[in-house]
This record gives structure tokens, sequence and C-alpha cells, in this order.
């Protein structure tokens, strides 16, 4: 089982861990319990485990929202203050790092304060209490012929993993991972994965490009890919062009009907107040009661009627561009790029590779000149070393992140692999609890990084393994290296011989070494060929360096990157943060699956505030980002008085005209990274304003 429920030991409540994700929190009860397992039927929604016991109150470390269904399902209440008389429940509670249901029968208040919400029951009361993880497993496998008309195939199945074809398809939790594809002999489906008919059809000529293009879009509108020789979007009585640049209108239909199913949705199970939705009342003209009601192929007719150029200011950045060579091998990254939504390029078979002596280019693989310590080993000389491909210049993106699949050193942009797609799935259930983080520091000038090890752990509600080790030999860094470590954090030398250690060099090429390590920053010079066989040998994803960096930039860089793992960033997120705060920061790259996290966010979403002082009162932004089971689509909500309505991830809110009090009570909720006047700080930091 991927979640376990157990008793709290020093005080009274649960203890709630997600193997999967790396999550854990707890529930606090008004006495000692003795969970009982039960099948958890009785929960509205379905769920991964569930146990009963009984309490009078249950108090969750965080300020939650709460949605209180009555027994027909229908919402009676919600928020972060709520009251209703006696009756039978439903409750859910978020944001946990699980899918938290509550099921009732009795009366209940809640209450919240600053740090915690509180849920009273009329007196002692019997309570089913499920929990369901944000992770999901694809069905299976389909095997497809390399040929692109078998291709359109496999690709129409990708939205077989949609729960709905409702509005309510753009949360995260109801759209599924699809089918996993592999090219094979002769084409093949397993019996879990079921045909559907959702009257859309993506018309394309049978070209990779074409077809490779289309995948997320296919998931999404659980369309059917079919060849012809203009492309085209079709349904029931319509069609909408796809031409001229087809991955552009693609990525149009995506990002248009996704943004408007997240607003028809409040229609429905979820009637919430919604930010995106306030602001659009002067600008869309839509019947969202009659849209929500309508089949998939008429509602996105009706949404394509929406001019593009009015809803495109109004929209949030999407959240990632993958660049995909077309190529038959590489069909098999499309379900793992649909399921993070990503918008699909693909550059041509031979696009012109980046020179590295040309000025962009060298601009950004500069050597430090001016820092008194260069992390490169002291007897060889600076520039760029790494000898296992060519430079690869992508097209710049409007995106907050950008992924490349396929051969060569993208500059900017995440090098991804298929290998660490597959790990994502694969990876199992742990066997420890705690989350484990080795900070290895083999450079005595450089121990002031060391000190990131305080940075891991710091969350309550989450335990952490932290050890911090100095002047490794070779033979326990391969001893490392080999362990289960969930993240490595390596300070200290790298060049054309490997990692440096006490008693030499350790080439992480060598195919003999065995390799455990989850995920990593290698910080460290012109590491980027050590991280990428980190990769290659079975680490998930990374960060390393494309050039010589000068020691300050890379140890504040080492402490940002901690701090934001550490708060759930992923490693894509993670660094384009430290990219925004450092200059340097482009001198990183991140290597294989940039969605690895460390552990979830305590609040759900990753979210960046930016804080500007406006004449006595504060000016707020907070701009969220999508991570791991909390994806885009994922309802968010500010905790202060100054909104009480509930956001889009990913997305950005402004509040305005923040007294001090409001703005230092939110900073005071948890650590997060703040701008504040363009300057990168800590929410724990600016207090008092």
């Amino acid at each position: 089982m991927s979640i376990d429920i157990d008793p709290l030991v020093e005080s009274e409540g649960l203890r709630v861990t997600d193997h999967i994700e790396n999550a854990q929190f707890e529930l606090y009860t008004d006495r000692p319990v003795d969970p009982v397992p039960t099948d958890g039927e009785n929960h509205y929604f379905p769920v991964d485990a569930a146990v009963r016991f009984s309490a009078s109150t249950i108090a969750v470390p965080r300020v939650a929202n709460v949605v209180v269904r009555d027994a027909t399902g229908a919402v009676v209440a919600e928020g972060t203050d709520v009251e209703v008389p006696a009756g039978e429940y439903f409750v859910q509670v978020s944001p946990t790092p699980t899918k938290t249901y509550l099921h009732v029968r009795s009366g209940l208040t809640v209450v919240s304060g600053d740090e915690r919400s509180r849920i009273a029951f009329d007196g002692e009361t019997a309570v089913s209490a499920g929990f369901r993880s944000l992770n999901d497993q694809p069905a299976g496998t389909i095997t497809t012929p390399s040929d692109p008309e078998s291709m359109m195939r496999a690709v129409s199945l990708l939205g077989s993993s949609l729960a709905t074809t409702s509005p309510e398809r753009s949360f995260p939790t109801l759209r599924g991972h699809p089918p996993l594809i592999e090219v094979g002999d002769a084409f093949s489906v397993p019996d879990a994965v079921e045909e559907t008919d959702s009257g859309v059809e993506i018309v394309v000529p049978p070209e990779y490009r074409y077809v490779f293009a289309s995948a997320s879009l296919a998931h999404y509108l659980d369309a059917t890919v079919v060849p012809g020789s203009t492309p085209e979007l079709r349904g029931d009585g319509w069609s909408h062009s796809l031409a001229p640049d087809f991955e552009a209108r693609c990525s149009r239909v995506l990002r248009r009907t996704f943004y408007l199913d997240c607003l028809v949705r409040t229609e429905g199970f979820y009637p919430v107040e919604l930010y995106e939705l306030d602001r659009l009342d002067d600008v869309l003209d839509l019947e969202y009661a009659r849209l929500y009601d309508l089949p998939l192929s008429e509602r996105l007719d009706a949404y394509l009627d929406v001019p593009f150029e009015d809803l495109e200011p109004l929209l949030p950045q999407w959240s990632l561009t993958t660049d995909v060579r077309p190529a038959a091998e590489n069909v098999s990254v499309l379900p793992y790029l649909a399921d993070d939504l990503s918008l699909i390029r693909c550059p041509e078979a031979d696009p012109s590779d980046a020179d590295p002596e040309s000025s962009h280019v060298s601009e950004f693989l500069r050597s430090p000149t001016d820092a008194p310590v260069v992390r490169g080993a002291a007897d060889r000389g600076t520039g760029f070393t790494v000898d296992d491909g060519q430079f690869v210049q992508p097209d710049p993106v409007d995106t907050v992140e950008h992924a490349w699949v396929g051969e060569g050193i993208p500059i900017g942009a995440n090098k991804a692999t298929i290998e660490a797609y597959r790990r994502r799935i694969g990876r199992g259930t742990p066997e420890r609890g705690s989350i484990s983080v080795s900070v290895v520091c083999n450079d005595d000038r450089m121990r002031e990084e060391g000190e990131v090890a305080n940075l891991y752990g710091l969350r309550d509600m989450l335990q952490f393994d932290i050890e911090v080790i100095h002047d490794l030999t070779r033979a326990e860094m391969r001893e490392l290296l080999a362990s289960d470590v969930d993240f490595l954090h390596y300070i200290g030398h790298v060049d054309d011989r490997g990692m440096q250690c006490a008693n030499g060099f350790l080439d992480l090429t060598d195919a003999r070494l065995e390799i455990g390590v989850d995920s990593f920053l290698l910080n460290a010079c012109q590491s980027y060929r050590q991280g990428q066989a980190l990769i290659e040998g079975g680490s998930r994803g990374g960060i390393a360096t494309l050039t010589d960096v000068a020691n300050a930039p890379a140890t504040e860089l080492g402490r940002i990157v901690a701090r934001l793992m550490n708060g759930g960033f992923n490693l894509r997120t993670a660094l384009h943060v430290a990219q925004r705060a450092l200059i340097t920061g482009h001198q990183y790259s991140v290597l294989g699956d940039g969605d690895v996290t460390l552990c979830q966010s305590r609040s759900g979403a990753a979210a960046v505030f930016e804080l500007a002082e406006t004449g006595g009162t504060y000016d707020l932004g907070v701009r969220t980002y999508p991570i791991g089971g909390f994806g885009a689509g994922t309802l968010f909500t500010l905790t202060t008085d100054a909104l009480e309505q509930h956001c889009l991830v990913p997305g950005k809110v402004t509040v305005r005209e923040l007294t001090a009090d409001q703005v230092e009570r939110l900073l005071e909720l948890e650590v997060f990274p703040v701008f504040a006047d363009g300057e990168l700080q800590w929410s724990d930091e600016l207090l008092p304003l």
C-alpha cells in the first residue's frame, strides 16, 4: 500500500505517510486514537487508504480550506471558517500532501487561526478518514510500429486516462497518467487501456513532427488523431484550421481550452469564487452554466469561437515547452509530456547547431576571471570541455520552463531523456519514511556552502535524514553514489577526470559504477558530463554546470536551490527562480526529469512572492507553479483577508494596498521566496517589516 496511517506516539492524532510522493503530514485529535483500517467505500470521492476512529476535534497544522458536502454530494459550506448543523457530511480538507476526506454524522464547526485549522464535532464522533495519493500510474504500455500512421493510433489513446471529459478534467487528479508508448514490431494495446470516442479529431499529415506536436492536445481533448493533407481540428458538424504554424495553433487550442475549462467548472462540483473568473467579467460574454452541460465536442466548438486575442492577455504563463527531435524512438516521451501538459515543438531533424564561439553562447559559457576561487581543478585551465555532443541553441519560448529531448547539449534548456522519464514511473515504494540528503564537501575552501545542510529539513510534518560528509575517498564516493539517497548536494571540483576525491578523481562515466542516487546538484565547474553520467547510470534528475563557476555565486546558488527544494519546488522551477536571482544561474542546467521534487510544498503549489512598498502600504504579487500532484488546474488560496477568492495554478495574483500587519501574517505562515524590490529574500528574513 502506498499510504500508511499510524497513530502518533508523542501526541494525539495520526501520521499519514505517502511513500510514492515522499510526503508526510499529521492530523491532531483531542484524545489518543487507535485507527482501524476500513475499505473506504463510504467516501464520496475515491481513496487509497482509510481508517475509522473517534474524536471530538481534529486539528490541521496549517490554514485549511474545507469543503462540506451533504449526503447527496451537494456543497453546503466551504471556506476556512464554516459551521453546519447536525447531519451526514463528506468533508474535504485542503491543501494537504494527499487528498484528505472525512465522513461524519454530526454537526461541525471549522475555525482557522494564523497557522492551523480546527474542526470540532458535536461531542465524541465516529470519523472515517480517507486519503488518496496525488501520484498516478499509467494503465499499461501501448506497443506501436515506427510508422507515423501507427503512432497516430497510439497517441489517440492518450486521452483514455481521463476520469471525465467534463470541465473537471482540468483538475490534475482527474486527468490520470496517459498509457505509455513503446516502439515494437506490431501494434498492441493492453486490456486496461480502453478506447474512447469524444467526437473530436485532430487531422494531421502522416509525419512524426505533426503526430508528436499533437500529443498533449490529443490527451486533454481525448481526441482521435487521423491522417489528412491539411491540419485541422474536427468535431460534430464543425472544423477549426490548425494551419499554418501547426505547433503554435495546437498550443493555442490547449491553453484556451484548459483555461476556459477551469472557469466553466465553477458551475459543477466546485462552485468556488475564482479570482480569474472575476477578472473576465468585462472581457468575455459566456454562459458558463450552459457550457458546463454541453458535450465535449459542442463545448470545444463554443470555446473556439472566443477570439484568442481577447483571451490571450488574461491567460496564465504556461509552465513548460518541450522540443522533441522528430525521430521514431522519441515517441516514448510523449505520454510523460502529455501528463505534464507540455507544449510540444519538433525542430527539424538536423537543426543548425550552436557555435560555442558565437557571441551568444560564449557569453553564456564564459568563465569568471575576477573570482578568487574557481570551482575547477587547480591544475587545468578554464574553458568548456564537455565532449559528448554538440551545442544546440533551441528557439526561445514564452513558457516558464523549457526542455529538450534529442541529441546535443541544449543552451538554456533542460536536457531531458526517456530513461529519466521512465524512472518517474518505475521508482517504486521506498522502504523508509524519511527523506535522505547527503551534502558532500571535498574542498576546505568551500566548507561555507556545507552549511546548506541546515537549510534541508526545516519543515514540520516531514522526516529528513541529513548527513554532511567531508573529504570522501574514491571508494567512499563509490559507496555513496550506489546508496539509496534521495538528493546529493556535491560541493567541490570536477574536471575531465571526474569528481575530485581525497585521494584522486572518480570518473562517473565509468560503466562499472552503480548509481542509486535519485537526484542531485553538482555544484562544481563543468559538471555537466559527470551529471549526465549520473542520469545514464540511474538518477532521475539533477542540476549541473556548463562552465567554470566562481565560488561566491556558486555558494549562493547552492543555498537558493537547497531552500527551494526543501520548500517543495521541482528542479526546473528551482533553477528558474535561482536564475531570476543570480545572473550566474544561467551557467547551470537541469538534466533528466526536471519535474523531480525532494518533498511536497507545505502549501500545495510552489509559490514565489513579489513585494513592493508603495507609500505606507504594500503591493503583493504571488506567482504559482505546478509541481508533482499539485499540477496545472490546482486551486490555490492565499491566506489573507485581503483576498478571499480561490486562484488557479499556474497563475499570477496581485493584491494591492495591504497593511504591514496583513503582510506579516502571511510571512509568518511558512518560509517561502520573496522578491522584495527585485532582490530575492526569504519570508523569515523580512520579519518584522
